[in-house]
């Protein structure tokens, strides 16, 4: 390990582990120049760099586990002042912005105060990065552009010792850097957009800084960081002992074929707990074959007479007793391999969390890389059960949209990272007989005004988006809606809009409490 101290933007000295200095020519030098230096010099060692004022703040015990395998970068950054404004939420998209500095939290959002890389990622993209940029704008641009493609980024809070004083800030980037940044990371459609949200929000008028920007090109992304092997030092699977949960209602044939292709896997699960609901009062189970037919694992059966599926998977939940458990749907079709296949992937990458490829049948995979997610799917992922004390499906999605996405942000906020496994595959039916099943009447279903977004949808932005993320997806939810509708008059859509906002707001409201 190799720390590099800097203080003005200028590295300071060179230190190994036991903060001795070292002699690899470094000194005076900018922090992003030393990085390639030491990536060059020494490609199998971790590099972190450090501000001056933390540095005996390291808390270089908690490293090996930090960095448990190569294509981990993380960083940390004590103070409120991010180094990309605030603003970049406006044409942001996913639940990274919205950092809990409390836990592990995974973000491309990157700070010069502390982290570190395993030098042979610097080395492997060295073409394509550019080392003459301001150190917090590298590290940034590095964390955007790589992420997609499997690097591990986070901010990790126990970078430095707890309870350390806040000693350095950084620098806020300029209107010109925000506008630079994402003409390189976005499409350049979203620097018109981002000029649009400061008129609209902010009633300023980013004329320069959107026309300086024009002169940038998108950065490259396609670049591949494969030949960085990944070998987790985390001990998370204990034994391969999995339940498996499915809530179920009136897909008889459909979750027999999911039960025989669990019978058939190479590794088989110690129990399948089924959730079967029926709104019929006085009705039974149809699911006779759980008794008729011998099966290599344990079932436990729930009859309900309580539909929703967020209650249903609770229920299964409560019941599990194996270290880990496998949230499925009955609607599913998957090889033999499946679970084996993911404990060698949750072994693999040293995670808690996972989630498979979920396509339709004539769906093709779009993303091909084992990566970090902002998704999760409720029936196609498997977690370790001791985190289902922490956790429910939350019952204000129920009959709704979004409870996969919030009970994902749920795992996220105590600390565990979802992580979509690009190889492994789940075929989603989408059977005739599902959906929600049960016709529910909505709370807002027979309101003059009908609430855009759904008000389940706003709770969820609500909750996991920052102020600017929400006024980005207003404003853009509003020209798509412009553009499909039917009111061609400018000023009476954004009239009707608003109103279609406020009630969603207005349900919202009433959801949560």
């Amino acid at each position: 390990m190799m720390i590099i101290v800097h203080q003005d933007k200028v590295t300071t000295e060179i230190l190994d582990a036991n903060l001795h200095p070292i002699d690899v020519s470094c000194g005076e030098r900018p922090v992003t120049e030393s990085l390639k230096i030491l990536s060059e010099k020494c490609p199998d060692e971790l590099i972190v760099w450090c501000h001056k004022s933390y540095l005996q703040d390291l808390n270089i015990s908690e490293f090996p586990t930090i960095f448990h395998h190569n294509r981990v970068l993380a960083s940390y950054n004590p103070s409120e002042i991010t180094t990309l404004p605030k603003q970049i939420g406006y044409i942001e998209r996913s639940f990274f912005l919205k950092i809990n500095k409390t836990v592990s939290y995974p973000t491309w959002l990157m700070h010069s105060s502390v982290g570190g890389v395993h030098a042979s990622v610097i080395h492997n993209l060295k073409d394509d990065l550019n080392f003459n940029l301001d150190f917090d704008y590298f590290l940034n641009s590095l964390a955007k552009r790589s992420m997609a493609e499997g690097l591990f980024c986070y901010s990790e809070p126990k970078l430095i010792v707890k309870g350390a004083l806040l000693q350095y800030k950084g620098e806020r980037a300029s209107s010109f850097q925000l506008f630079k940044f994402v003409k390189q990371h976005y499409k350049w459609v979203w620097v018109f957009f981002l000029f649009a949200c400061f008129l609209i929000y902010e009633k300023k008028l980013k004329l320069l800084p959107l026309i300086k920007s024009l002169i940038y090109k998108q950065l490259n992304t396609n670049f591949s960081l494969e030949n960085i092997a990944v070998n987790s030092t985390k001990t998370v699977v204990k034994n391969r002992e999995i339940d498996v949960v499915i809530p179920t209602i009136g897909r008889k044939q459909y979750l027999y074929d999911v039960l025989k292709d669990l019978s058939n896997q190479a590794l088989v699960p110690k129990t399948v707990i089924i959730v079967e609901q029926n709104p019929v009062m006085g009705s039974v189970s149809e699911l006779d074959y759980i008794k008729n037919e011998d099966w290599p694992f344990k079932i436990k059966h729930i009859f309900t007479h309580k539909t929703g599926v967020c209650n249903a998977r609770n229920v299964g939940m409560a019941l599990v007793e194996s270290e880990w458990t496998f949230l499925g749907d009955d609607d599913n079709r998957f090889k033999p391999s499946l679970l084996k296949d993911i404990f060698e992937n949750i072994e693999k990458y040293g995670v808690t969390v996972g989630t498979t490829v979920y396509l339709q049948q004539n769906e093709q995979q779009t993303y091909l890389k084992t990566a970090q997610t902002s998704i999760f799917g409720a029936g196609n992922s498997i977690v370790k059960s001791s985190i289902l004390d922490k956790v429910k499906f939350n019952l204000k999605y129920e009959f709704n949209y979004g409870e996969d996405n919030d009970f994902g942000m749920q795992l996220r906020h105590l600390g565990h990272d979802v992580v979509y496994f690009a190889d492994i595959k789940i075929t989603h039916l989408k059977a005739p007989i599902g959906g929600y099943r049960t016709k529910v009447k909505q709370l807002w279903e027979t309101d003059e005004v009908q609430p855009k977004p759904s008000p389940t949808i706003q709770l969820l932005y609500q909750n996991y988006f920052t102020e600017q993320q929400i006024l980005g997806y207003k404003l853009l939810l509003g020209l798509r809606l412009y553009k499909s509708g039917k009111i061609r008059s400018p000023f009476k859509f954004i009239k009707q809009y608003n109103k279609q906002w406020q009630q969603s707001m207005h349900w919202c409201h009433k959801i949560q409490s």
